[in-house]
């Protein structure tokens, strides 16, 4: 029978209160939100290695805490599996016995057995002889997850278990995972920020802010549909832009909106509004292509002329921040940035499609 995670319940911190009522059904489910917003409280108070201040938390029919009961089962006990962003490995020991440190109480002969089959799950039987300095960083992610899931858990926890990966390591893991829980049909709460994740791994996102859910929903939902300003930050829509309904096109499903300080317009998906009606547009930097001359013949509908007036080299690319009235932020890459010779001062093209325009009616 599949279970479901269902819990509510209150865990006071130093600058909030994580407040929460969710229930989570088999297959994953992605906790997002910025660095401390109470997504690792979450997966502490559920895996028992925090206890809340009050509420209950249920696994299946299985109880785990319940403040008015007084029921406050031991992490041991309550079958969840529970994989931190830090493997904690023992460095002295092999593959298979990180691996099998939490079956004790399982026969020797049925350890290995254990072992072996999570092992081939995740690809992992050619290290088992190994100690962790000794393979590399994806299998040691392996192992980790090997650790949690040998004991067949009511539920997995993971805590940005991939972070520290390259794309192509992560992609290969993601898709062992989605195999294993295809197969097991357990509840997955998995804690990340990277919006590749969210849409590779996830039929359904909760966004936390404060302590709180703010959205819920898939990850086309919550991702590239914002409902407020606040939501679209969250969500990394570094352009909230402040605008005014200028004219309708209901038959072609899209309107213009001009944009405050300046003559610039974007034509947007509709929404439901007025002509005159204030509306917020959202636009990810990473959507806004650059020209260094006026193009022509695409099939973008939004090609805007604008100034320059910083640039900052941000990582492996170069924010451009450029203004046509109001300051749009755009990211290229530094060989971009130069062969465009884009500098403080001189004029750029903002090209963008209609749909990466997310219009937003304010509450």
């Amino acid at each position: 029978m599949a279970l479901t995670l269902t819990a509510r319940f209150r865990k006071r911190l130093a600058d909030f209160t994580v407040d929460v009522d969710v229930s989570a059904a088999p297959g994953v489910t992605i906790v997002f939100g910025e660095s401390g917003a109470g997504k690792s409280t979450l997966l502490r108070c559920v895996a028992g290695v925090s206890r809340p201040d009050d509420g209950r938390i249920a696994i299946g029919d299985h109880v785990v805490f319940d403040a008015a009961s007084r029921i406050d089962v031991a992490p041991a006990r309550r079958r969840v599996g529970f994989v931190f962003q830090q493997l904690a490995l023992f460095p002295h020991m092999s593959a298979a016995d990180n691996i099998a440190y939490g079956l004790a109480r399982v026969p020797k002969a049925d350890q290995r057995a254990r072992v072996d089959a999570v092992a081939r799950t995740f690809r992992i039987a050619h290290v088992l002889d190994r100690r962790p300095a000794d393979i590399s960083g994806g299998e040691r992610q392996r192992v980790g997850l090997a650790r949690s899931l040998v004991g067949d858990p009511e539920i997995l926890l993971l805590d940005e278990p991939l972070s520290a990966l390259d794309h192509t390591t992560q992609s290969r893991i993601i898709g062992d995972l989605l195999r294993w829980n295809e197969a097991r049909g357990i509840p997955v709460l998995y804690v990340t920020h990277s919006q590749r994740e969210v849409f590779a791994l996830g039929r359904r996102v909760l966004l936390l802010e404060a302590g709180r859910i703010v959205a819920d929903g898939t990850p086309q939902e919550v991702m590239n549909a914002p409902a407020h300003e606040r939501h679209a930050e969250l969500v990394g829509y570094e352009n909230v832009l402040d605008g005014v309904i200028a004219t309708l096109r209901p038959e072609a499903g899209v309107m213009a909106v001009s944009l405050a300080g300046g003559a610039a317009q974007l034509e947007t998906p509709l929404v439901d509004g007025r002509v005159g009606d204030a509306v917020l547009v959202a636009i990810r930097a990473g959507d806004i292509l650059l020209a260094a001359h006026r193009p022509s013949g695409l099939s973008a509908r939004n090609v805007v002329s604008a100034t320059i007036k910083s640039l900052r080299r941000t990582g492996a690319f170069v924010a451009v921040f450029a203004s046509c009235g109001a300051v749009l932020e755009a990211h290229v890459t530094q060989s971009a940035c130069q062969e465009l010779g884009l500098r403080e001062g001189g004029e750029v093209w903002l090209v963008i499609k209609t749909h990466s325009c997310r219009a937003i009616v304010p509450v």
